[in-house]
C-alpha cells in the first residue's frame, strides 16, 4: 500500500481514474492526509513542513501528525501545492500520482517532494527564486498537474511583488518550461480551474503580494488593489477571451472548482470579501457569473461594520451533488445540495471557531482558534475536513491567539442519502502540540487525488 502510486483504474494507462465516477467506486477510504505545517511569523525559529497525518481511524497514531518533511529554508509560508499528474493524464503510460509540489508563497521558492513511501515522503528538488525571478514573477499559489505530464502555477505577482501576475510552467523533469501566459495578459492573479473539453480556462483575482503580505486595510479595496473579476481563457490559445467583472457582490474572489463531470461547463467561485458564492455557465460561448449564495454580515462588538462571513474556500463532491464553504471569520461549514447548479440549495451547518462558532466544538478538547478555512473532501463524499489558518499575517490581524496555540484539523461525517454533516467529536488534529512548537495548518491532499485538483477530460 505504501507504494501504490500507479494508476487505479483498468480503462487507464496513467495515473488517476477514467471518470469522477471511478473515483468514487474505486478509491480506498483514505488513511493519509497530506497537510501544510507553517512556522512562518511565529515565534518558533523553524521551517514549514509537509505534515503526514494518520486518518486510519483503526491506527495506534490516529488523528496525529506521524511524520513532517521539513523544508531546508525558514519563512517559506508553504500555503496551496499540488500533484505532478492527475486524472486529466490518465491517458498518459508510464506518468505517476508521485511527487508533490509544494510553493513557498511568500519565498516563491518551489519544492518537490516525492511521496512513494506515503508515510515518510522524502524532499527531492528544489527551485530557487533567483529561477522564478527571471521570467519576472513571484509568490506561487495553486499547483495543477495538466495533460502530458507538465504543471502549472499561478502567480500573484512579478520579481518585485507588484502587478501583473501571471503563470509559471514546470516539464516533467520538474524544470521550469517558461511562462504560460503571454506578460501582461492580467494584471491580478490568484486560483485557476482548466477544463480542457471545453477550451476554457477561468482565472480570479485576489492582490500583489506587496498588498496582501503586510495584513488586510480596508483602504487597499478601496483603492482597487484587491480584485473583482474572472477571467476567461482559450486553453489552447493561451489568451483571454472575455473578463467578468463581479462588481460589489464579488469583492475578492478567489477558489474557482468546476463541476468534476467534464461535459458540463459550470463553475463556482467564491468572493471572500462579499461573502457571494457565484455560478459560472456559458452559453453560446459567452460566460456569466450569477450570485447564488448571499451570507449575510453579522454585527460583533469588536468590529465598528457588520463582520463579513470571509467565504475563503469550496469543494464540491466527485459527484457533482454537494457543495461545501467555509465562512472563515463566522466560524461555520456550509453544506449545499447543487443538483440544479444554478439554485444551490441549503441543507446543513456546521459551527467550529471563528468570532461566532463553537470555541469548543469538541468536548474536553482545546479551543479552535481560527475558522473553518482550507476544506477537503474525500474521494466518496462521506467525510469532509478541514483546517483553520489563513495566512500567517492574515491569522495574527484577525485571530492572534493562533500563533501561540496553532491551529487544528478538523472532520465532519457527511451523509450523501440525507445530505447532512455530523462533526466528528473524536477526531482532532492539534497543530499546537508538536515538538518544535505551535503550527499553522492549511491546504489538505490525498495520495490518490481529491475533489479541488483532479481534472477530467
Amino acid at each position: 500500500m505504501a507504494t501504490e502510486h500507479h494508476h487505479h483504474d483498468d480503462e487507464t494507462a496513467g495515473p488517476g481514474y477514467a471518470t469522477p465516477q471511478a473515483a468514487i467506486e474505486r478509491a480506498s477510504r483514505e488513511t493519509v492526509g497530506y497537510v501544510m505545517g507553517l512556522y512562518t511569523g511565529s515565534d518558533v525559529d523553524a521551517p514549514d513542513f509537509l505534515g503526514v497525518v494518520d486518518l486510519d481511524p483503526d491506527s495506534a497514531t490516529y488523528a496525529e501528525v506521524v511524520e513532517q518533511v521539513a523544508m531546508p529554508n525558514r519563512g517559506d509560508e508553504l500555503h496551496h501545492f499540488g500533484w505532478n499528474a492527475c486524472s486529466s493524464s490518465c491517458h498518459v503510460g508510464g506518468l505517476e500520482r508521485r511527487h508533490l509540489i509544494v510553493p513557498g508563497f511568500r519565498s516563491s521558492r518551489i519544492h518537490v517532494v516525492d511521496t512513494t513511501d506515503r508515510r515518510h515522503p522524502e524532499l527531492v528538488n528544489v527551485i530557487e527564486p533567483e529561477a522564478v525571478f527571471e521570467y519576472d514573477l513571484s509568490a506561487p499559489h495553486t499547483t495543477h498537474c495538466i495533460p502530458d505530464g507538465e504543471i502549472m502555477i499561478s502567480m500573484l505577482g512579478d520579481a518585485d511583488g507588484e502587478p501583473p501576475g501571471g503563470f509559471l510552467e514546470l516539464n516533467d523533469d520538474f524544470e521550469i518550461e517558461g511562462r504560460w501566459d503571454p506578460p501582461g495578459a492580467i494584471q491580478l492573479n490568484y486560483d485557476f480551474w482548466y477544463q480542457p473539453r471545453h477550451e476554457v480556462m477561468i482565472s480570479s483575482e485576489f492582490a500583489a503580494p506587496t498588498t496582501y503580505y503586510p495584513g488586510f486595510d480596508f483602504e487597499d479595496v478601496e483603492a482597487g488593489k484587491y480584485g473583482r473579476r474572472l477571467h476567461v481563457w482559450n486553453w489552447t490559445e493561451r489568451t483571454v477571451e472575455q473578463t467578468i467583472d463581479l462588481g460589489e457582490d464579488g469583492l475578492v474572489p478567489l477558489e474557482i472548482r468546476f463541476l468534476h463531470t467534464p461535459e458540463a461547463a459550470q463553475a463556482y467561485v467564491g468572493a471572500a470579501l462579499s461573502s457571494n458564492l457565484f455560478h459560472i455557465s456559458t452559453d453560446d460561448g459567452s460566460w456569466a457569473a450569477e450570485k447564488v449564495v448571499d451570507v449575510e454580515p453579522r454585527d460583533h462588538e469588536a468590529w465598528d461594520m457588520p463582520m463579513p462571513g470571509l467565504l475563503t474556500d469550496l469543494v464540491i463532491s466527485m459527484d457533482d451533488r454537494y457543495l461545501f464553504f467555509g465562512n472563515w471569520l463566522h466560524g461555520d461549514v456550509r453544506m449545499y445540495d447543487v443538483s440544479d447548479p444554478a439554485n444551490p440549495r441549503h441543507v446543513d451547518s456546521i459551527s467550529a471557531g471563528g468570532y461566532f462558532g463553537a470555541a469548543r466544538p469538541i468536548p474536553g478538547e482545546r479551543p479552535v482558534v481560527g475558522g473553518p478555512q482550507m476544506l477537503q473532501l474525500s474521494l466518496d463524499g462521506e467525510r469532509l475536513y478541514w483546517t483553520t489558518s489563513l495566512l500567517s499575517s492574515w491569522d495574527d490581524q484577525f485571530f492572534p491567539e493562533m500563533g501561540e496555540r496553532g491551529s487544528v484539523m478538523l472532520k465532519a461525517d457527511v451523509d450523501p442519502r440525507k445530505g447532512t454533516m455530523t462533526l466528528d467529536e473524536d477526531f482532532l488534529v492539534d497543530f499546537g502540540d508538536l515538538p518544535d512548537g505551535p503550527a499553522r495548518a492549511h491546504e489538505i491532499r490525498w495520495p490518490d487525488g481529491d475533489c479541488t485538483s483532479d481534472v477530467w477530460q
